[in-house]
């Protein structure tokens, strides 16, 4: 550990005065718009700070009791802001009713220019429809081998291109008041090391995995001209080497950030083992370091919160040990009562989360800069 903390405090160094030496520190992706090459180069800034963003999934969309509400997210009922970062999901796009896509995907652009318009930053995940035959997402509900077909070549390629056409026009969508496209961070394939999800572990090789990211990318920007992205790769918490970690990685010329999701040292069952999450972070945020990208940790909590300190006394020393450029705390369920990870008002951890929220490193959207401004040099 102490061998790794002085690998990453020297990287650390390294990456401030590149980022003060450059005039601007490029995504992947070459043609990428204004707006999203200033988000890339305020997250690097942030993240040199030593500051961590914020982030909850579906936050503004409902809470624990309400749903569809204008200006509210439980995290500002609790800590007096919202979330700086709002997670959402892709899922919609490819949902079989076509009156319930259509109703819910006007909702979700909504949603994208309502954070955009407040400053925020938005992230995308996607959990999504198994090309081969439309089905669920989830392996345990769909067994369906689909990766391999998914390549050029394969019987579900067109299918494929097909969702990603989707995708554009969905993005094309999803503009400011001056017609710019919205920067997104797009994280596909996430939890990629667990076998839950039909792109899973056990149900496509790593170097299958490479060759369908390295296609998503490049379909992407290069037929399908998306050029508003950010690309986060997201393995699960099952790795404990830099080489299991990488053992997946599609290269640098395909990832913007690196992350993590970990729910698993964290469990409400009382199971936690918040020392192994502090090692797997650093093993992300030195290798962020050592490739010159962005790291996060992309989402993360502990369900119901069962330890009304956990904020401060667990999560926020896991924060502060590493540079990271941002945290995103799972959803909280408006129809599953016990599927919550930030606490509402009346909840035991309620003032310990705003104690956290209010930590001087922890930036909510009231504290966010200016993420799309260009950064001067």
């Amino acid at each position: 550990m102490i061998k790794q903390i002085v690998t990453w405090f020297a990287l650390l160094i390294m990456q401030t005065v590149n980022l003060v030496a450059a005039k601007t520190i490029l995504p992947i992706d070459s043609m990428a718009t204004i707006e999203t090459v200033a988000l890339y180069n305020n997250l690097i800034k942030i993240q040199s700070q030593r500051a961590v963003i914020l982030g909850q999934q579906d936050a503004l969309r409902y809470g624990r009791s309400w749903q569809g509400e204008k200006d509210r997210s439980d995290i500002k009922d609790v800590a007096g802001s919202h979330p700086a970062l709002l997670g959402l999901d892709f899922q919609v796009l490819t949902h079989l009713d076509s009156n319930y896509r259509k109703t819910e995907t006007d909702k979700l652009v909504n949603a994208v220019k309502d954070m955009y318009q407040r400053g925020g930053i938005i992230t995308f995940s996607w959990h999504m429809s198994n090309p081969i035959n439309d089905g669920s997402y989830e392996w345990k509900e769909n067994p369906q081998i689909a990766v391999l077909e998914m390549l050029p070549g394969g019987s579900a390629n067109r299918k494929y291109q097909h969702y990603l056409q989707l995708m554009r026009d969905f993005l094309r969508r999803c503009t400011g008041s001056k017609g710019e496209a919205i920067p997104i961070i797009f994280r596909p394939f996430h939890e990629f090391d667990g076998d839950w999800f039909w792109w899973g572990r056990g149900h496509v090789s790593a170097s299958e995995f490479i060759q369908l990211w390295r296609y998503t990318v490049d379909y992407l920007k290069n037929d399908l001209d998306v050029h508003q992205l950010l690309y986060a790769f997201s393995p699960d918490c099952r790795f404990q080497s830099e080489e299991a970690y990488l053992e997946q990685y599609p290269g640098d010329d395909y990832v913007d950030i690196l992350g993590m999701d970990n729910y698993w040292d964290f469990r409400p069952d009382g199971a936690n083992d918040p020392i192994a999450a502090m090692k797997k972070l650093g093993i992300v945020s030195t290798i962020a370091l050592e490739k010159n990208k962005l790291a996060a940790l992309t989402e993360v909590g502990l369900e119901q919160i069962t330890d009304s300190t956990w904020f401060t006394n667990v999560l926020h020393p896991i924060l502060k040990k590493w540079p990271l450029a941002y945290c995103m705390l799972w959803r909280n369920a408006h129809d599953i009562p016990t599927h919550y990870y930030v606490p509402t008002t009346e909840h035991p951890a309620a003032h310990d989360f705003g104690v956290f929220c209010k930590s001087k490193d922890m930036i909510l959207l009231n504290d966010l800069p200016l993420i799309y401004k260009p950064t001067k040099r």
